[in-house]
Formats: C-alpha cells, sequence, structure tokens
C-alpha cells in the first residue's frame, strides 16, 4: 500500500477551511488568533505543508473543536 501524505495534508486542510467556515470566520481572523500570517493559514488550508501539532492545537482552541475533528477522513 502506497502512503500518500499529499493527500493527507489536504483533506486535513479542507477539514480546517471547512470547521472554519461553519464558525463564519474568515482566514484573516483566524490567523490573526493563531498568531500567524493569512498566507501561512492559506497554505495549511490548501494542504501545501504539513502543519505542526502546535499549530493544530492552536487552531482547534479558536474554533472550539478537537484536533481530531481535523483528521476525519
Amino acid at each position: 500500500m502506497e502512503i500518500n501524505p499529499e493527500a493527507h495534508y489536504k483533506r486535513l486542510g479542507q477539514n480546517i477551511a471547512q470547521i472554519r467556515a461553519k464558525r463564519k470566520m474568515s482566514q484573516y481572523q483566524l490567523a490573526k488568533e493563531i498568531f500567524t500570517d493569512q498566507s501561512n493559514l492559506a497554505r495549511i488550508e490548501d494542504g501545501k505543508v504539513n502543519p505542526t501539532v502546535k499549530t493544530l492545537i492552536k487552531i482547534s482552541t479558536v474554533l472550539k473543536c478537537s484536533v481530531k475533528d481535523f483528521f476525519d477522513f
């Protein structure tokens, strides 16, 4: 079985974006709350980077959800 980490990054980012949208929060607002640039958050949501656990915890705290919700795929 071949592992494709980029596909997982993409799905992870999509889940973060969906949860953020449900909370009616812009990328800019979330980025500001987690002390990062909007461009960095955009790369996470586009699945172009592998976010650290620390970053995922920050995002989940602001979005009031569990980190495991990001991995629901």
